[in-house]
């Protein structure tokens, strides 16, 4: 992986701003409508990019965002259909029909496009379908004839393959947990706000004997083994949140009661005293009185650290990711880790705080899970060491799910003739 391969990053922080990030290192929030003045200074760095990948590599995919036909937005959309222009890319549209219309989404998409940009399209993917795929026959005829392209194939919905969630609509809306919804122990993580690599859990969800849930709206935490505060796009506005909302009074008498509780990143930083913003990164400069969970106070300030970490909890090594903005001092307790290196240098350093014989811990270090050693140490340190986590956990199991994907894919949809369309430019 590479910055080049994701410019530009949107990581919204409110309804209509976001912080943005340029090869991986955060220029500031910006509104939607900064944005939308600054797409000529996106769209030179995003070029060129491209530019150096071409030069590296012999085939390069573009993921679009979004839909390639909003009229109010096309003039100034340059991750789409320009993208696929400068590059004269061949274009393949994908089709949710799990949503239904899909003969509309594809004709009203089309018509919606100018005869040049109609031109670049080599054709269609129907997605997520359900039932017998023999019976969209009549469909996928009905599709070629109206539009003259070619439908390279319909993609099954499938539930034997387990792949990361993309962005986090896929745990909006939770319900309350209740304790006799579950006979096997559970674990909680706060659906925050502004939410942020909520995949961290992934690993824990795969496990036998244990349930992870996503809860949002304040409840009783007493049938929780222990409870996650994760990481944030906006730590503030999720920390005054949490107050506002009731949570942070569940959380405290949560721990009073003996209860374990884990936050990382923003979550760790939210469980301490203060949250210090003098330059205004999260909204007005100030401080934030914190959750006073764990003896810490945060200073928000730039550079944001990103990093890749290895680092050990005792005898056991692990490695994470860095990706924040605050540095967080620690005014008493232990700390979590020991860390010896970061971004491929040695180092001798510490992350992370522990506190009431390790109920109470926060951790900058994303990817804990992925790690099966780390993962059956906390587990331990929660009472639930009885939960069998495999050596293959994370890492090696998700390589075996893209494997999966990549069959089922190759399975239905026609990549030779994916292949046949790149070969043909797109402006003959």
């Amino acid at each position: 992986p590479h910055v080049d391969m994701n410019p530009i990053l949107l990581k919204p922080t409110s309804e209509v701003g976001s912080q943005v990030v340029l090869f991986g290192k955060a220029l500031g929030n910006k509104t939607a409508t900064d944005c939308h003045f600054s797409k000529e200074f996106f769209w030179e760095n995003v070029c060129a990019s491209v530019d150096r990948l071409r030069k590296k590599y012999e085939l390069i995919v573009i993921e679009g965002a979004g839909s390639c036909a909003e009229m109010n937005l096309m003039t100034h959309d340059i991750v789409n259909l320009k993208m696929a222009e400068y590059t004269d890319a061949p274009v393949i549209l994908v089709a949710d029909i799990h949503k239904g219309g899909v003969f509309a989404q594809i004709v009203g998409t089309m018509e919606c496009l100018s005869p040049k940009q109609q031109q670049r399209i080599a054709g269609f993917i129907i997605n997520r379908f359900k039932g017998d795929i023999g019976l969209f026959n009549d469909g996928i005829s009905w599709i070629e004839k109206k539009t003259g392209k070619q439908v390279y194939g319909v993609l099954p919905w499938y539930k034997h393959i387990n792949i990361e969630a993309e962005d986090s609509v896929v745990i909006e809306n939770p319900k309350k947990i209740f304790a006799n919804d579950t006979i096997a122990p559970s674990i909680a993580v706060l659906r925050i706000p502004h939410i942020s690599n909520f995949t961290d859990f992934d690993p824990i969800s795969g496990l036998q004997g244990v349930n992870l849930h996503f809860i949002e709206k304040p409840q009783d935490l007493s049938m929780f083994q222990a409870v996650v505060i994760p990481g944030s796009k906006n730590t503030s506005a999720d920390l005054k949140w949490l107050k506002k909302t009731g949570w942070s009074d569940k959380l405290i008498s949560f721990v009073n009661d003996g209860g374990h509780l884990l936050g990382i990143c923003g979550g760790y930083q939210m469980m301490g005293k203060y949250i210090h913003d003098p330059e205004g990164l999260e909204g007005e400069p100030g401080s934030t009185r914190g959750l006073s969970l764990l003896p810490v106070e945060t200073i928000l300030k730039s550079p944001k650290r990103t990093t890749l970490t290895k680092f050990s909890w005792d005898d056991i090594h692990g490695m994470g990711y860095e990706i924040h903005m605050g540095r967080t001092e620690m005014k008493n307790g232990d700390f979590m880790f020991q860390v010896y290196e970061r971004n491929g240098e040695s180092c001798k350093s510490t992350d992370g705080c522990i506190l009431n014989g390790g109920r109470i811990v926060g951790t900058y270090i994303h990817g804990l899970f992925d790690n099966p050693g780390i993962t059956k140490r906390w587990l331990e340190s929660i009472g639930l060491g009885n939960i069998g986590v495999s050596k293959t956990h994370s890492f090696i199991e998700r390589n075996k799910q893209y494997d999966l994907l990549a069959k089922h894919f190759e399975k239905y949809i026609d990549t030779r003739g994916i292949m046949k369309s790149l070969t043909t430019k797109v402006n003959e």
